[in-house]
């Protein structure tokens, strides 16, 4: 869902791809910089950095971490 109108959507697309690839891909890092700062604010105080991690991870990318089929 949206409330942004089709023009200004086509406005702010065209604005972003006339960056170069760099810059765009720059903008995506630091946005997802954020995104895992304000995860991690969301986090329960004290916890280990292990389990900081864990957590990060599942909500991020919505399962668990199994190191066990990286191997």
């Amino acid at each position: 869902m949206t409330d942004t109108a089709r023009g200004i959507q086509r406005i702010m697309r065209d604005r972003i791809m006339a960056r170069s690839g760099e810059e765009r891909f720059v903008m995506g890092a630091q946005m997802f910089d954020s995104a895992r700062e304000m995860v991690k604010a969301s986090l329960p105080p004290g916890l280990s950095e292990t389990e900081q991690r864990r957590q990060l991870f599942r909500r991020l990318y919505g399962k668990d971490l199994n190191l066990g089929q990286m191997i």
